[in-house]
């Protein structure tokens, strides 16, 4: 357990050694098929963000706990089913996966029912590789306009999946470049393995698992 802290001040100390203001990147502790009694010590030392992909998962783990440390700010990072919505709004903070216009539609109708709003990154398909999700470069302001103006979605910032081929510092800087174009702040990029790249590059979110609580078995 203590090992699991000890991860996540390391990053934080490799952040501060780049030069990194800490007070501007919040670090998603991706906790996908980590049970609880893992990452209740990471909640006790005062970590916040959490993500999972998984909306059954997710719903199993968190729902009471979440009751029980309302300050937590759970991220839905995974791929998200228009049917999946009713129960991810209820739990959730966070969607970082926005990618088409009817799961856009569906999040929208279900926000009214449950009479909140989610902070929403819209996903972008930066290296255009067909096996991803999210939405081009070509189709972003029309799109983050349908979100914001007809679906009243609170769109925060953008995602993205780097291509692992490449350089990913390239693929960071282009993001920052789309988000100044449709002005929002944030910007969810960077995971365990090249973390340090899109906090150098303007990365507001980092969504960290394996080097923080381990491989998955």
């Amino acid at each position: 357990m203590h090992n699991i802290i000890n991860n996540i001040i390391s990053i934080q100390d490799t952040l501060k050694l780049e030069n990194i203001d800490l007070n501007k990147v919040n670090i998603i502790a991706v906790s996908k098929m980590f049970p609880m009694n893992e990452i209740i010590p990471l909640i006790n030392h005062g970590q916040i963000h959490f993500g999972e992909n998984k909306v059954q998962e997710a719903i199993e783990k968190w729902t009471d706990i979440k009751k029980d440390f309302e300050h937590i700010q759970l991220h839905m990072i995974g791929k998200l089913q228009s049917n999946k919505v009713k129960f991810v709004v209820p739990l959730f903070d966070y969607i970082h996966s926005l990618d088409n216009l009817k799961l856009a539609e569906k999040i929208s109708v279900e926000q009214k029912k449950f009479n909140k709003k989610l902070k929403i990154f819209i996903q972008i398909n930066i290296g255009n590789e067909d096996q991803k999700s999210g939405i081009s470069e070509d189709q972003l302001e029309e799109f983050y306009k349908k979100c914001v103006k007809d679906l009243s979605l609170d769109v925060v910032g953008l995602m993205c999946l780097p291509p692992k081929s490449g350089n990913a510092e390239n693929y960071f800087l282009k993001m920052k470049e789309l988000a100044k174009k449709i002005e929002v702040n944030e910007l969810s990029m960077g995971m365990s393995n090249d973390y340090i790249e899109a906090a150098s590059s303007g990365s507001t979110f980092l969504r960290i698992g394996t080097r923080i609580f381990g491989q998955r078995t």
